[in-house]
């Protein structure tokens, strides 16, 4: 869609099909079928007078619902981030060890491109600030003295929260705000993509064993119907290991393409690295990916309820992701040495620091790692540790939670995956 806005959302949400339906449920659109009274919710009337020329793709419903410019769900004045009264919590509402063990990471980027004086960080769908606040504090010198970062986000609550997060380095002339369609001039640095790509609208298709189906909405509520995927067909049939059966589905993100060749036209040299939940393609398709919806800590799959007034989500698909990043130029060797079991081998045999070498040197398409053991390798625990003793209660309380909010098996450290790539030489 032409006046897409970039998306801005952070979520703590879990895998897996949610919300399970029968083949039609027979809604309507109504005042209850949307969740409100339609002079409570424009976004009804809108709908509505689409349907009645034919059902909707379920992928324009979410672009609608979410950032129609008027009343959607990312242009609303009040944040969903948070605990009580919000939507969903993210990593940063847990504590700053994301920001910590981020600029440890990027201090090693900065290393690689041999120290520039410069060191820009673009964070597109930045939300409230606080990655980029976590990050400025957390970063030592003299990789501190270098580090520039660049806030981008449209959405009103997200501006004015980032405004009071990022006062202090605005202030002092190490961070500034840019528009979602601002260009920069090209930049030696990073991109950090937080949680933004499950944003994107997306189409969930799935395979009957004959022909594809795509989901829609109309005027007697959800439905799937026969259509040409068209590439998305092609991709999901290339990926399914095994071959297709029927049942296997999966979402198609249409803008994924055109958001990652922006996002990285302005890296001259440097990595990129997304934080996200998904999966790989061939494990999206084999447990039935679809839409999700998140409302008042709440998660079901009605994506086509009460829309403006919850945030509708698909998962990432991280092959998908590799190779578009690929396509760009951009490769999974990132050209610094890190120790032993950073998380960037594919399997524990790769023990010892020649190996692991050699691994990056051959090492082309990105690949991506479990949340979890990306901060374990990344996160300054050996500080934590030697300084244990020396806090007080509620900060060892505060720290422990957020690591384990990180890292424990089922919760975000299982559920998030981080991808890095990299562009240009040393």
């Amino acid at each position: 869609m032409a006046d897409l806005l970039l998306p801005t959302g952070n979520h703590d949400k879990p895998e897996g099909r949610a919300g399970q339906r029968g083949e039609s449920a027979q809604v309507g659109l109504n005042a209850s079928a949307l969740g409100y009274p339609a002079l409570m919710n424009p976004l009804t009337s809108i709908l509505n007078a689409r349907l009645a020329s034919g059902p909707v793709p379920a992928s324009e419903v979410m672009a609608l619902a979410l950032y129609h410019p008027q009343f959607g769900y990312y242009r609303r004045a009040e944040g969903p981030w948070g605990f009580e009264g919000k939507d969903y919590y993210t990593a940063l509402d847990c504590g700053p060890l994301l920001g910590m063990a981020l600029a440890r990471r990027l201090e090693g980027a900065w290393e690689a491109l041999g120290r520039p004086g410069r060191f820009t960080v673009l964070e597109p769908g930045a939300g409230r600030g606080w990655l980029g606040r976590d990050l400025l504090a957390a970063a030592l010198e003299p990789f501190a003295s270098a580090l520039y970062y660049v806030h981008r986000d449209d959405n009103p609550a997200a501006r004015r929260l980032a405004e009071e997060a990022l006062a202090p380095y605005l202030e002092a002339g190490r961070a500034r705000f840019v528009t979602e369609f601002e260009a920069l001039e090209p930049f030696q640095g990073a991109v950090i993509s937080n949680e933004l790509l499950d944003a994107l609208p997306a189409q969930p298709w799935r395979w009957t064993g004959e022909a594809w189906e795509r989901e829609v909405l109309s005027q007697e509520g959800p439905a799937w119907v026969s259509a040409d995927p068209g590439e998305a067909g092609a991709w999901f049939k290339a990926q399914a290991e095994g071959g297709l059966e029927p049942g296997d589905a999966s979402v198609w993100a249409e803008g994924l393409p055109g958001l990652v060749k922006g996002l990285t036209g302005s890296l001259k040299a440097g990595l990129f690295l997304a934080i996200d939940y998904g999966d790989s393609a061939a494990r999206l398709l084999a447990k039935g990916a679809d839409l999700r919806r998140y409302r008042g800590h709440s998660v079901d799959g009605a994506w086509w309820e009460a829309l403006g007034e919850g945030d509708l989500t698909a998962d990432v698909d991280f092959t998908r992701l590799g190779s578009l990043l690929e396509e760009e130029g951009l490769t999974g060797a990132t050209p610094w040495l890190a120790d032993p079991g950073c998380g960037l081998c594919p399997s524990p045999g790769w023990g010892s620091k020649g190996g692991h070498s050699r691994a990056l040197a051959s090492r082309r398409s990105p690949l991506s790692y479990h949340l979890g053991k990306w901060i374990r390798e990344n996160a300054p625990l050996a500080e934590w540790e030697a300084r244990w003793q020396e806090l007080d209660g509620a900060t060892r309380r505060a720290r422990m939670e957020n690591l384990l909010a990180l890292t424990l098996p089922g919760m975000m450290g299982d559920r998030f995956k981080v991808m890095e790539a990299w562009k240009g030489g040393r």
